[in-house]
């Protein structure tokens, strides 16, 4: 092989950059530069190769050692342009170029005499400060502002859109922003928005930095030269280039939020549709402007009818027939329709076609996890629908399989989406029990419930619950032998209060109307009730004490012999030198609370129960608890709409607001006085 094309494999000109790096051997490092330059233009594989020989850290230093010496501009401006070819296009290549210190050279390169190193220097760091490993510049310092602003004012193209893009990517704070917006950064970007294609891109992009999450400048923005900048930005979206389009939208968006601007329907309407056309671009903005339409409709009913209205659902759905479709912007597109089914039935009955239900099992197994976790959401929304669960739209197996399956998916993230799902679709799961026991259903959610991630253990207990609350009683012994009494206990003991939440609701639902059930509460030397009883002493969370107290209240509808229990744990002995919780929970400032406090005392005087007269003596014995209960008659909690009178109510009617009991929190002061009226009479 001659000995030239030898001379000219990566790993000779790598070790020549250092052979040639002396004084009195610039033509030669000028030529291994431009060599080395040639070679990864455009060729990723390439370098890849020099990166892994070691060639940047080789290259930075001898940009630092030319530059420092006042040495060849033509060696300073070579060595800067294969710096920011490594940089461009590959993350790797953006890391070794940070990490070999490049960038505080390049800063300072930017001020030396040659406008042709100024260029190159400005080009390079431009390609740097594209990726998100760039590091942060510190704008706040005076002269870093002071940098910022010279070469912002400064003449040349790539120097201008270098300063743009620093702003882009460091300024992420308030102060930051704030900072620039003082400099008359925005004025600034604004005349840009007039200049070439990258530089109003840039600008655009800039603009958005500045103004996210922040109301003052965002007003301050609306209000240069009286309106004139918005109105630039809404004759942009309507722009010939895709990417400006987009930009122009991503302002527009980051000022409505902020501001009393661009908040009038027709306005949003054009962003809307101007972003779904955005989804033909094969570029990156076809991925990202779904996400943009997302921010749009996030919580806004109004635009979300509007959006039905412009038949943008229709447009989405349309597209998803397309294929292939990029991963980020299929999930982007379903996470769009999931936010617009959210709360309107309208969306929901335009989405759950065959046809669409098809797409989403698809989706369901994407080989992208942000797909996947989309397709759940839509699910879950969609399944909001009484309409649809009661019609069973969402219960056939196509469904149902992939849901399950996804419960083993690697990600965790995943995992609580199909969980979130399979909360609400487990409602309509009674018609299809073959298909939730044929492909073990239960166990893996019970499984999940021992997860040592929270968020896993609540979803899943909020599906048991859901399941265990439409289930038959073989559907309960079936849960609850997967489940067990002290794996049970355990989480009612949980560490995090919504998982305790969970567990004592889903114990309710297991005892809730089925009188034998309730004896699992006792089971085990009394492991739940025991374990429910000692939370509610605690105290320290009325959410969970809420949901004690309702299971209390399920216990206290049962047996004579339940009814006792309860009681005990109301109102222990003396001897025993406890006070009672109930007199706290009659005194709660919180309404659920206290209601949920006297249905349990109105479910212990039933007066069906043989010992029913007993049970009222020992309560009006405590005379705390009676005093409560005459001072609850004023109770705040809703103004009383039901005036019956109360000497009249007799035992059946009692009895009547007492079968009704079903976690309905009814009017507070209506339950005292038929409490009142009853303890009178005995």
């Amino acid at each position: 092989m001659p000995t030239t094309a030898e001379s000219n494999r990566p790993e000779d000109l790598t070790a020549r950059l250092s052979e040639v790096g002396g004084v009195g051997k610039g033509e030669a490092l000028l030529k291994v530069l431009r060599e080395v330059k040639n070679q990864i233009i455009g060729n990723k594989t390439k370098k890849l190769r020099y990166l892994h020989l070691g060639a940047v850290p080789k290259i930075v230093s001898v940009l630092a050692a030319v530059a420092s010496d006042g040495g060849d501009s033509a060696i300073i401006v070579q060595a800067a342009a294969v710096i920011g070819s490594f940089s461009c296009g590959v993350e790797d290549g953006v890391r070794a170029v940070v990490e070999a210190g490049a960038v505080p050279l390049l800063i300072r390169i930017l001020s030396y005499p040659d406008e042709k190193v100024i260029d190159a220097g400005a080009r390079s760091l431009r390609m740097i400060f594209q990726s998100k490993l760039a590091p942060k510049y510190d704008v706040l310092q005076s002269k870093n502002m002071m940098f910022l602003l010279s070469l912002l004012n400064s003449n040349n193209e790539n120097a201008i859109e270098l300063a743009v893009r620093i702003i882009a990517h460091s300024c992420d704070k308030n102060e930051e922003q704030n900072a620039l917006c003082d400099a008359g950064v925005l004025q600034r970007l604004v005349l840009l928005l007039e200049g070439s294609l990258n530089q109003r891109d840039a600008s655009l992009g800039s603009i958005v930095a500045i103004v996210k999450n922040n109301r003052e400048v965002a007003m301050a923005f609306a209000s240069i030269e009286n309106g004139k900048a918005l109105s630039a930005l809404t004759e942009l979206i309507h722009d010939r280039y895709p990417r400006t389009r987009y930009l122009a939208c991503m302002c527009l968006i980051a000022i409505g939020q902020l501001s009393c601007y661009v908040q009038d329907l027709q306005t949003k309407t054009n962003l809307m549709l101007v972003l779904v056309e955005l989804l033909e671009d094969s570029s990156h903005v076809g991925d990202d402007s779904p996400f943009a339409l997302l921010d749009i409709i996030t919580d806004k009913e109004e635009l979300q009818l509007q959006a039905i209205a412009i038949n943008l659902v229709e447009k989405l759905c349309n597209y998803l027939e397309k294929s292939p479709i990029p991963p980020r912007r299929l999930q982007g597109i379903l996470l769009a329709l999931a936010e617009l089914c959210s709360k309107s039935e309208i969306c929901r009955c335009q989405l759950i076609s065959p046809q669409f239900l098809n797409t989403i099992v698809d989706a369901l197994k994407h080989v992208s996890a942000g797909v996947r976790i989309a397709a759940c959401t839509c699910v879950r929304n969609i399944s909001r629908s009484v309409k649809n669960l009661c019609a069973g739209r969402l219960s056939n197996e196509a469904v149902i399989i992939p849901l399950f399956q996804l419960l083993n998916d690697p990600s965790t993230s995943v995992q609580e989406a199909s969980l979130g799902a399979i909360c609400n679709v487990a409602i309509d799961f009674t018609a299809k029990k073959s298909a939730l026991v044929k492909y073990g259903g239960v166990p893996l959610l019970v499984q999940l419930s021992k997860s040592i991630v929270p968020t896993l253990r609540l979803k899943s207990l909020c599906a048991l619950r859901n399941l265990m609350f439409i289930a038959d009683r073989i559907g309960k012994e079936n849960i609850i032998s997967e489940l067990t009494i002290p794996e049970l206990t355990s989480l009612i003991c949980d560490s995090e209060h919504l998982v305790q939440e969970q567990a004592m609701a889903l114990v309710s639902n297991l005892i809730h109307g089925c009188v034998d059930f309730i004896r699992l509460v006792f089971a085990e030397d009394g492991l739940i009730i025991n374990a429910v009883i000692r939370q509610l002493k605690s105290d320290y969370s009325t959410q969970v004490c809420i949901q004690g107290m309702l299971l209390l209240c399920n216990v206290a509808a049962g047996d004579e012999s339940h009814k006792e229990a309860v009681l005990s744990y109301l109102i222990p002995l003396k001897a025993e030198g406890c006070s009672s919780f109930i007199i706290r929970f009659l005194q709660s400032k919180d309404q659920f609370l206290r209601t949920a406090a006297v249905w349990c005392i109105l479910n212990l005087t039933d007066p069906a129960g043989v010992n029913s007269p007993v049970r009222v003596g020992r309560l009006v014995q405590e005379g705390a608890i009676l005093l409560q209960i005459k001072t609850m008659v004023n109770d705040p909690w809703l103004d009383c709409k039901i005036l019956y009178n109360c000497n009249v109510i007799s035992d059946m009617r009692l009895r009547f607001y007492l079968g009704q009991f079903s976690y309905c929190f009814l009017n507070i002061k209506f339950l005292i006085l038929i409490l009142k009226n009853y303890f009178k009479k005995q």
